[in-house]
C-alpha cells in the first residue's frame, strides 16, 4: 500500500519577512507543492528566500474542487504545505476546511508553528492573558454587531478581534456602546515598518483613529468584563475557582495568579480566602 504523503501547516510572517523559522524554509523548499491563498503573496516570500517551489492557488473561491484535488495528491505520497497570505493557516481563513479533508482522509498533519496577529496584538495590548477569546471578523451590518458585542458583554475573557481599516471606527463605537468604555488596544500594521500600538479607552480609541483614519492590517484587544456582583458573591465565586483549579493539579500559587489576572482583584485578597478554605476544612 502506498504511503500517504504529509500537509504541512506552515505558518509565514504577518509583516517582516524575517518573523520566520528555520524549519518552515525547508518544508516549504523540500515539499511537492504549495497551497498558497494568494500565490502573489506567496511568491514574494519564496523570492526573498529563492524557494522555488510550486505553487497553486486554494482560496475560498476554489477550496471544494481544489482541496479535493490537493488531497488526492497527498495520497498518492506527495508532500504538500499550506500557506496563507500571513500568519497561521486556518485562522479566519478557509484552510481548515483543507485541514478537516485531510484529517479524514487519514493525511498526517504537521504544524509549522510561527508568527500569529492574535497572538501578537495580546502580548502587545498589556491587557490579562490568561484567558482570552478570538472572535474573528465582528458582523458588518450594525443590528448583528450590536448583538455580537451585547452576547460578550459578560465574558471575563479578553477579547480578540479583527477589523479593517473601513470599518474599525464604527466597531469601536458599537463596542463602546454596548460593553462600556473599557480598557482597549489597536494594534495595526503589526511587525511592519509602521506598526502602531495605541493603547487606552474605547473611547480614546475613537478619539485616536477618528483623525486621520486607520490604515493597514488591524486587530483590536479589549478588556474582559469586570466583576459586577455584590462582595459575597464575589467571594463564592472566587472560592469555587480556586477550588477547581486546585482540583486540576494546580498549585494554590498559580491558581491565585490565574485568578487575579482574570478578575483584575488584588492577589492578597485571593490569597486570603485560599487560606481561609484550607482552615475550613
Amino acid at each position: 500500500m502506498q504511503k500517504c504523503g504529509t500537509l504541512y501547516v506552515v505558518a509565514t510572517p504577518i509583516g517582516n519577512l524575517e518573523d520566520i523559522t528555520l524549519r518552515a524554509l525547508r518544508v516549504l523548499r523540500e515539499v511537492s507543492v504549495i497551497a498558497a491563498e494568494d500565490t502573489r503573496v506567496t511568491r514574494k516570500l519564496l523570492s526573498h528566500y529563492d524557494i522555488h517551489t510550486p505553487m497553486t492557488a486554494y482560496h475560498q473561491h476554489s477550496r471544494g474542487r481544489r482541496a479535493e484535488e490537493l488531497v488526492e495528491r497527498l495520497k498518492s505520497g506527495s508532500d504538500a504545505a499550506l500557506v496563507s497570505d500571513a500568519g497561521t493557516p486556518g485562522i479566519s481563513d478557509p484552510g481548515h476546511e483543507l485541514i478537516d479533508l485531510a484529517i479524514k482522509a487519514g493525511i498526517p498533519i504537521v504544524v509549522i508553528p510561527g508568527a500569529n496577529a492574535i497572538i501578537t496584538a495580546l502580548a502587545a495590548s498589556g491587557l490579562p492573558t490568561a484567558r482570552f477569546a478570538f472572535e474573528g471578523f465582528p458582523p458588518r451590518k450594525e443590528s448583528e454587531k450590536k448583538a455580537f458585542f451585547k452576547g460578550l458583554k459578560d465574558d471575563a475573557r479578553t477579547l480578540v478581534i479583527y477589523e479593517s481599516p473601513l470599518r474599525l471606527l464604527g466597531t469601536l463605537k458599537t463596542a463602546l456602546s454596548e460593553l462600556g468604555d473599557r480598557r482597549a488596544a489597536v494594534v495595526r500594521e503589526a511587525t511592519k515598518v509602521f506598526e502602531e500600538v495605541f493603547r487606552g479607552t474605547l473611547s480614546e480609541c475613537i478619539e485616536r483613529f477618528t483623525h486621520p483614519k486607520a490604515k493597514g492590517e488591524i486587530t483590536v484587544v479589549i478588556e474582559g468584563a469586570r466583576l459586577t456582583k455584590e462582595p459575597e458573591h464575589v467571594e463564592a465565586d472566587i472560592e469555587r475557582k480556586i477550588q477547581e483549579l486546585l482540583d486540576q493539579g494546580l498549585s494554590e500559587r498559580d491558581a491565585v495568579r490565574i485568578i487575579a489576572a482574570e478578575t483584575g482583584l488584588p492577589r492578597r485578597g485571593i490569597y486570603k480566602l485560599a487560606f481561609e478554605m484550607k482552615k475550613g476544612k
